[in-house]
């Protein structure tokens, strides 16, 4: 899967709110993340299905399936974030709006693969995605940010955690021999919904 290039750039742009010195402050600031989630409904008429709003469909899969390699079917998942600070006396409030998304158009299947369990397939790369921003909100949360690089502590984990992102579903897609192996797929598919499952229990 390739990184969109229009999610690295909006990656790139500085939280709302942040200037170009650090915030006008006498003493440090205690920082605060807090993490919201873009779960805005489903709207059939978008190019764009957020998670979890709802699974997959294959009516979501619009994209003009590629002439050349495999592949039965590509589920284009990614995931991004909007930011905003905002200093209220000695606290330093970062929100972080993450967005996990499918692109339907970049999304394609073709006929002979349209069953339940090819679905189930494509399923997981979304829910790979979910997972790796999972592990990215660990990771902010444990973090020493100071309030003078916290822009650019933030951008750089975003970046590593797209480069997870891109290295684990190629994992999946080799172990799984896209979903050929089915037993690959029931243990990706146990090791996947395990972990989901011990971020839950850690809210």
């Amino acid at each position: 899967m390739l990184l969109p290039f229009w999610s690295i750039l909006n990656a790139l742009i500085p939280i709302a709110g942040s200037t170009a010195g650090p915030p006008a402050v006498q003493d440090t600031p205690v920082i605060k993340v807090v993490f919201t989630m873009d779960n805005r409904a489903d709207d059939p008429d978008s190019d764009t299905l957020f998670y979890p709003t709802r699974p997959l469909r294959w009516s979501d899969f619009r994209g003009i399936p590629s002439l050349s390699g495999n592949s039965g079917a590509i589920a284009f998942t990614s995931f991004s974030y909007e930011g905003s600070s905002r200093l209220q006396k000695d606290t330093l409030r970062i929100t972080l709006n993450l967005q996990v998304f499918f692109i339907r158009s970049a999304s394609w299947a073709r006929a002979g693969v349209m069953d339940s369990y090819s679905l189930a397939h494509e399923q997981l790369h979304f829910d790979i995605t979910w997972l790796v921003v999972q592990r990215f909100k660990q990771k902010i949360l444990h973090m020493e940010l100071t309030r003078d690089d916290y822009d650019s502590m933030i951008q750089y984990e975003y970046l590593e955690s797209f480069r997870e992102m891109n290295r684990v579903q190629d994992e999946y897609d080799e172990e799984t021999r896209h979903s050929i192996n089915t037993t690959a797929q029931r243990e990706w598919a146990g090791r996947v919904a395990r972990e989901l499952e011990a971020f839950d229990t850690d809210k």
